[in-house]
């Protein structure tokens, strides 16, 4: 999970934990999120918030693509279109969200991916 805001990664941990996860990385900065990408730790899907600090996350979702995690955009910014044709097929969930929303985005994304 690449969430910056405190209340909302705590919020949508608890949310993947209640749907089953058995365990979720959180990562509130850039640095964070690129060590464990690049650490040990590998990750059957994420969640990527788009602006991180007021830096945007792109690299991280390319880097993410890299290594065939699957995973989706969560982001409060209505710039969907830009998203959608650097990242097709990625789902982009605005914020705020409906929890089911954003499980069943990650749900299918990680289903996606093992068709693949």
């Amino acid at each position: 999970l690449l969430e910056d805001e405190a209340l909302i990664a705590m919020d949508v941990e608890q949310l993947c934990l209640d749907c089953g996860a058995s365990d979720v990385v959180t990562a509130r900065t850039i640095a964070q999120a690129e060590g464990r990408i690049d650490g040990a730790d590998r990750f059957d899907a994420a969640i990527v918030d788009m602006m991180l600090g007021g830096m945007v996350t792109t690299d991280i979702a390319l880097r993410l693509q890299q290594q065939s995690v699957p995973f989706v955009f969560a982001t409060g910014y209505s710039d969907s279109d830009q998203l959608a044709k650097r990242f097709p097929g990625i789902a982009v969930i605005g914020k705020p969200y409906v929890g089911e929303e954003l499980i069943h985005a990650v749900a299918s994304a990680a289903r996606s991916n093992r068709a693949a």
